[in-house]
């Protein structure tokens, strides 16, 4: 989500401290130490459907099963999750595929140690009753983004594949309001929202979007979100724990979708049972990563391959440098 609603979230930091745990029946073996392992997660923003697997872990004892104290924090700042990872100052970090290859590029020494989001989320959307109903139809129209850096990559690729390019159009930095800007005219499409999220929110206000997929349109397919952790990380036993219990907890959400969801809702995060949630949340349970730890290493030397094409990175280094299946605990 990346959306208006998403930046508009209230702030609910502290939604990310979830009630006591319950125990489940999908269990992870505790280690034989009876001291827990601390590890702080840095979420990507304040919790929302997304990370549900992580609310369900820490709800559902997963964590504690697992020998783990799970401090789980959400940022004041999205750019937070790396700078404090490749600092040290968190164990683990939730990111994006996409802008995990542009971090190390920059010597960030971070790596992708698990998968969230096995899929893309992100979309080029219009609405469905204006005026662009191809892409063709997007020459001389503007484009909204709210990240910049990777926009001119984006839709140059996706405009390719039907004979235009960047050139063609207008970008515009609307900030953190992708829907409000393509509901209010501002831009006749926007790059960059969720398609569990914002078509979501706009069919809700009565403006039905359309989207156009990224990896139907010229792009490699990738992970949408992923946890990283400092280099150094790369073996260490917990975060393999930490993995465990979220293959555990996953199993669980998507075999008890309505328990899952009361549970996601409950204590502190009732702010967000609200239907948009709802909806985000029945539609993304298809895209979670049941096996969160392992690799597809041809998926990010693939995306790796293709930026540096495209000349975003310098050059291709070696997967182990940024991607890595942990060992089992």
């Amino acid at each position: 989500m990346t959306g208006l609603t998403r930046r508009a979230l209230p702030a609910l930091a502290a939604l990310a401290l979830p009630t006591a745990a319950k125990a489940q029946n999908t269990a992870t073996p505790a280690p034989s130490s009876a001291t827990p392992t601390p590890l702080t997660l840095m979420l990507d923003w304040f919790v929302n459907p997304d990370h549900a697997p992580i609310i369900i872990a820490r709800e559902g004892g997963h964590f504690t099963r697992a020998g783990l104290d799970v401090r789980i924090v959400a940022p004041a700042d999205p750019n937070d999750p790396p700078r404090l990872v490749a600092a040290k100052q968190a164990d683990l970090g939730v990111y994006y595929q996409k802008t995990l290859h542009l971090a190390v590029d920059q010597d960030l020494p971070l790596v992708r140690v698990g998968t969230l989001v096995a899929t893309p989320l992100s979309t080029l959307s219009v609405l469905r009753d204006g005026p662009v109903k191809t892409l063709e139809d997007l020459k001389g129209k503007k484009i909204g983004f709210s990240t910049a850096g990777f926009e001119e990559v984006a839709v140059g690729t996706i405009l390719g594949t039907v004979g235009l390019s960047v050139k063609d159009v207008t970008l515009v930095n609307v900030n953190f309001g992708l829907s409000s800007a393509l509901m209010s005219g501002q831009v006749d499409a926007i790059l960059g929202g969720f398609r569990n999220f914002e078509l979501h929110q706009m069919e809700l206000e009565g403006r039905t979007g359309r989207a156009f997929y990224p990896e139907q349109h010229g792009f490699p397919i990738y992970d949408e979100l992923i946890y990283v952790a400092h280099r150094d990380r790369a073996k260490d036993p917990a975060l393999r724990r930490f993995m465990d219990a979220l293959e555990s907890a996953t199993t669980f959400l998507v075999n008890n979708p309505e328990e899952s969801w009361k549970m996601f809702i409950e204590g502190p995060r009732k702010e967000l049972d609200n239907e948009l949630n709802r909806r985000a949340f029945k539609d993304t349970l298809n895209r979670f990563s049941l096996s969160p730890a392992a690799l597809d290493s041809n998926r990010y030397q693939r995306f790796a391959r293709f930026l540096a094409e495209k000349k975003m990175i310098r050059s291709v280094p070696p997967l182990s440098q940024y991607a890595v299946e942990l060992p089992p605990a």
